[in-house]
């Protein structure tokens, strides 16, 4: 049987480009394998795909029972198909909490380290002599999973070892850094073919504080302006998507890359005791300036509390 390999819902580049690095890598050590998706990835992971000449992964909407699959780049069911506890999971990768309440048919390879990225985590994983066969594509694909996932270094998530290793990637493949990231950041930034019901989904994790459901969605963008010109319409839309994903409140931080800074909307008195109580704001209006919050995995989960 084939082993599927994917990553979260709302696919961002991590999540689009470690399924199909693992593809490689199982293939390459004898595992039938394919990259899928749970969902349309992101602008500036199309771009990554494209730009090392990959076609964009199938989206699947749930796996068969007994399916074999590998997941990547979460370890939370929320974010999973909904029978994935019926398939076969055979290996978990990540580099996040683990959050419980995923079911296996027998023991598994977990991998789970404390790095900013699972393509470093990958690499860290593989055989050498396989890994110096890794094809210009691949490596490529992998450098793209660092930076996006480090912001090019910015973020507080990043590590020693995902700098090093995107440095190298860099030097193999004859990448300038700064300026092959900052194609990635333009391609994230360019929001105009989606709605705003697409947009709050696009970077979006599920998260529960003390009972209180919220859908946590991240923008990051190098033009935050494009999107908080669109500040009435999303925070009106915030409503629909909430009802329509069985959460509470929607929470939506646009992330200044190159500022270093997060705007929160705070379209209602909830959200406003959330950004005050988590991150010792003063909120005077319908949005929040959070100078350095820079990670939903470091910065903002971690803080959300109600009051």
């Amino acid at each position: 049987m084939t082993t599927l390999v994917f990553g979260h819902k709302s696919p961002d580049t991590d999540s689009t480009g470690a399924p199909l690095i693992w593809e490689w890598y199982l293939n390459e050590t004898g595992v039938e394998a394919t990259a899928v998706l749970l969902g349309t990835p992101n602008t500036e992971a199309a771009f990554v795909a494209q730009r090392w000449g990959f076609d964009l992964p199938d989206v699947i909407e749930d796996v068969e029972d007994d399916q074999s699959c590998v997941i990547v780049d979460t370890n939370n069911p929320a974010e999973l198909p909904a029978n994935i506890n019926n398939a076969d999971v055979t290996a978990i990768i990540d580099h996040h909490k683990l959050v419980g309440g995923l079911e296996t048919k027998s023991p598994i390879n977990m991998t789970i380290r404390p790095l900013a990225c699972t393509a470093t985590v990958m690499r860290q994983m593989m055989d050498e002599k396989v890994a110096e066969m890794m094809p210009d594509n691949v490596r490529g694909l992998m450098l793209s999973c660092i930076l996006s996932d480090t912001l090019a270094f910015r973020s507080p998530t990043t590590t020693k070892t995902d700098q090093e290793l995107a440095k190298t990637l860099a030097t193999d493949l004859n990448i300038d850094i700064d300026t092959y990231a900052s194609e990635m950041f333009e391609a994230k930034s360019d929001i105009s073919a989606f709605s705003d019901a697409e947009l709050l989904r696009m970077d979006s994790k599920e998260y529960a504080v003390d009972g209180t459901k919220f859908r946590v969605s991240v923008l990051e963008t190098t033009a935050p302006k494009i999107v908080l010109d669109r500040k009435a319409s999303l925070m009106e839309t915030m409503t629909t998507v909430a009802k329509e994903d069985g959460v509470d409140q929607v929470l939506l931080f646009v992330v200044d890359i190159l500022n270093e800074e997060a705007t929160l909307l705070v379209p209602n008195d909830t959200i406003k005791s959330v950004a005050e109580a988590s991150f010792n704001a003063k909120v005077d209006g319908d949005s929040v300036i959070l100078p350095g919050i820079m990670s939903r995995k470091k910065q903002i989960i971690p803080n959300l509390k109600l009051s």
